[in-house]
C-alpha cells in the first residue's frame, strides 16, 4: 500500500510539472517504450480527481521481454559483522552497497508480516530474546533477497538453514515478475555439501559469531592454543566410543563432520581411522587438524593486515565492481515500481 501510495503521487506531480512545462518537457518515447492511451489536456481548473484519473491514463507501458541473459550467475554472501568462524570458511563474503537497502526497502513493501513472522530464525531468535525481537531482525530475511536479486543471481550456495529464507526470495522474485513484469531470475538453492556446524558448547544449535558463549565458537584468527582448550571443552557425552550418530550422538556426531570437512575425508573414513582413540582424545585431533587447516590462511591474514594500503584498495575495488552492477538494477526496479 505504501509503495502503491508513493508511486502514484510521484506519477500524478510528474505528469503535472510536464504539462505546467509544456509539451517540450514531456517524457519521449523511448524505443522500448509505446503508449498506453492517450492524454486528455487539462486546464487549470481541473479537480484533483481529473488529475489522477489523466495521469493513470498516460503511464507508458513496457513490454514484457524474456530474461535474456542465460549467464549463470552464483552469488555467494554472510553476514557483515563479527569474525570469521569455522562454519563461515566453509561459506563466502559478500560486499554491502546503498543500492541493497533501497531494494530491500521496496521488497519489503511486498510481502506480508505474518509471512515474516512464520520463519523458523525469527520464531528461534526472538524466543532467546524473551519475544523481544526487533524491527531489524524480522525484516533482515528481505535485506537477503535484496542481495541476491540485485545481481540478478541465478544460484545461491546455502545451508539447511537458509532454505526457507530462499523460498522467500523465490516467491519475492516471481512476485516482482508477475506485477511488473519478467526482470529477476528466480534464483536457485546451491545445498552445500556440509551440513552445519554446531556449536561446540550446545550441539543442538549452529555455530554462530553472536554466541555469547566464547567457547562455543572456533573463529579463524583463534591461536593455537584457544582451538585446543575449545574444543577440550566441547559438549560430547559419557561414552568414550568415537561414531558419527547425529541424532543420537549431536555432540561427537558434530566434531567427527568437522573432521571430515577440514581433512577433505569422508565421515565413514574418519570413524574407521578413530578406532580405538576415546573422546578426550579425539578432541585434540580434531583441534589439530582444524589448526592445520587454519595455518596459511592465518598466515596470509597477519601478513595483510600489515599492508592497509592494499587492503582498503581491494575494498575499494569491489565496491566499485558490485556497484556498476547493483546500481543499473536498482535504477531499473525504481523505474519499474514508479519511482523515476
Amino acid at each position: 500500500m505504501a509503495l502503491h501510495s508513493m508511486r502514484k503521487a510521484r506519477g500524478c506531480w510528474r505528469f503535472i510539472r510536464a504539462l505546467h512545462k509544456g509539451s517540450a518537457a514531456a517524457p519521449a518515447p523511448q524505443e522500448s517504450l509505446q503508449w498506453k492511451e492517450t492524454v486528455t489536456p487539462l486546464n487549470q481548473s481541473s479537480s484533483r480527481e481529473e488529475l489522477c484519473t489523466t495521469c493513470k491514463n498516460f503511464q507508458l507501458g513496457k513490454k514484457s521481454q524474456k530474461l535474456k541473459d542465460s549467464k549463470k550467475r552464483i552469488f555467494s554472501g554472510i553476514q557483515p559483522t563479527g569474525i570469521l568462524h569455522l562454519g563461515n570458511y566453509l561459506g563466502a563474503i559478500e560486499n554491502w552497497v546503498s543500492e541493497h537497502t533501497q531494494l530491500s526497502w521496496i521488497l519489503s513493501c511486498m510481502v506480508r508480516l505474518p509471512r515474516l513472522q512464520h520463519l523458523h530464525q525469527w520464531k528461534a531468535k526472538t524466543t532467546k530474546q524473551k519475544h523481544d525481537g526487533t524491527g531489524g531482525l524480522l525484516t533482515y530475511p528481505v535485506l537477503q533477497a535484496a542481495d541476491i536479486l540485485l545481481y540478478k543471481s541465478t544460484h545461491v550456495p546455502v545451508g539447511e538453514d537458509q532454505v526457507q529464507h530462499m523460498e522467500l526470495v523465490q516467491d519475492l522474485a516471481e512476485g516482482f515478475n508477475k506485477k511488473y513484469g519478467e526482470f529477476f531470475p528466480v534464483p536457485k538453492s546451491v545445498l552445500t555439501s556440509m551440513k552445519k556446524v554446531k556449536s561446540l558448547r550446545d550441539p543442538s544449535a549452529k555455530m554462530s559469531k553472536s554466541d555469547p558463549d566464547k567457547l562455543a565458537t572456533v573463529r579463524i584468527t583463534d591461536s593455537p592454543e584457544e582451538i585446543v582448550q575449545k574444543f577440550r571443552k566441547a559438549v560430547t557425552d559419557f561414552t568414550s566410543e568415537v561414531t558419527y550418530d547425529p541424532a543420537g550422538r549431536a555432540g561427537v556426531s558434530n566434531m567427527v563432520a568437522v573432521h571430515a570437512a577440514v581433512t577433505g575425508l569422508s565421515v565413514e573414513e574418519v570413524v574407521r581411522r578413530s578406532a580405538g582413540m576415546d573422546t578426550a582424545h579425539y578432541k585434540l585431533a580434531v583441534a589439530d587438524a582444524v589448526i592445520e587447516k587454519f595455518a596459511p590462511i592465518k598466515r596470509e591474514i597477519e601478513k595483510l593486515k600489515l599492508d592497509k594500503d592494499h587492503l582498503e584498495k581491494v575494498l575499494q575495488i569491489g565496491s566499485a565492481k558490485a556497484k556498476e552492477l547493483a546500481y543499473p538494477v536498482c535504477q531499473e526496479v525504481k523505474k519499474l515500481v514508479g519511482f523515476l
